[in-house]
């Protein structure tokens, strides 16, 4: 029998986006996952999507030998954390032998608003790293924040930066900042969501059919983002590139900057921020 390398409660989008990368990079065979959801129809689904292992039982997803993935809403943390811990703590399994090597296995938490101490405290002596991820891990283009615990050896942290580069780009951050993380890149996809389809919108208000206008807000937000990230350009030098003297792009940004556009952008991540804040007290 193949041993258990990594374990997830929870088969959600997180989840299911997490270990369709892991498996499609080889860093985990399907054989090497297993997955506990409470749905059959969700277990169902994803046995037959990647050829994982699924069950009803957190205890048997317990056996994780390298990570056990936290992907369950933190309204049951304390529930499901009870649960595991006398799971991963057990001495002997039914035939008598060690249950397995889970209390080696590094605990990785995507629970908003539960902080490490809390994690800790219910798993005490294991290594602990909270991550924030965002909705683009979903294609492969996620932007992941990893906070680690006391206990945390490097090998436990390139472990989990290796999993977490499997759906995108990973940045190290102490715990403190991982609100500000949340109020940026964790809640960020529903502000440039707003943002394509405000430019949608506006095509459309032009004379533009909205398919066509979709289309174009879609990749000039894309194709923009691409432009920054692969040539390491400013964006203040992008956008005095394309503003030329008395042209259609300043004008374009006069009007933002008259309705407050930065103003509205800083805003929504300070409020995001604050609101992680109010969730981990």
């Amino acid at each position: 029998m193949t041993m258990i390398k990594f374990g997830t409660i929870g088969g959600g989008v997180m989840g299911e986006a997490l270990l369709s990368r892991l498996i499609a990079q080889k860093v985990y065979f399907p054989s090497e996952i297993l997955v506990s959801d409470p749905q059959p129809q969700r277990r169902e689904f994803l046995t037959a999507t990647y050829g994982i292992g699924t069950t009803a039982s957190n205890l048997e997803v317990a056996t994780a030998t390298e990570v056990l993935f936290l992907a369950i809403k933190p309204q049951i943390f304390e529930k499901v954390a009870l649960e595991l811990v006398v799971g991963i703590d057990r001495p002997q399994a039914n035939n008598g032998e060690t249950a397995n090597s889970g209390p080696q296995a590094a605990i990785v938490s995507i629970l908003a608003g539960v902080p490490l101490s809390k994690l800790e405290a219910a798993f005490p002596g294991r290594a602990v790293l909270r991550v924030m991820p965002n909705t683009p891990a979903t294609v492969g283009a996620g932007m992941s924040a990893i906070a680690p615990g006391k206990l945390v050896q490097p090998t436990d942290l390139e472990l989990v930066k290796r999993m977490f580069q499997a759906v995108g780009e990973v940045v190290e951050v102490p715990e403190s900042m991982l609100d500000a993380v949340t109020g940026l890149s964790g809640s960020g996809p529903g502000y440039v969501a707003i943002f394509i389809e405000a430019l949608t919108d506006g095509g459309v208000c032009a004379g533009l059919p909205r398919a066509i206008a979709s289309q174009l807000a879609i990749q000039t937000v894309f194709g923009t983002a691409k432009l920054l990230q692969e040539t390491g350009m400013h964006p203040a030098e992008l956008k005095d590139r394309v503003t030329s003297p008395g042209g259609t792009t300043i004008a374009g940004i006069a009007a933002l900057e008259s309705n407050g556009f930065r103003s509205a952008a800083i805003e929504a991540v300070k409020a995001a921020c604050l609101r992680s804040q109010e969730l981990g007290k």
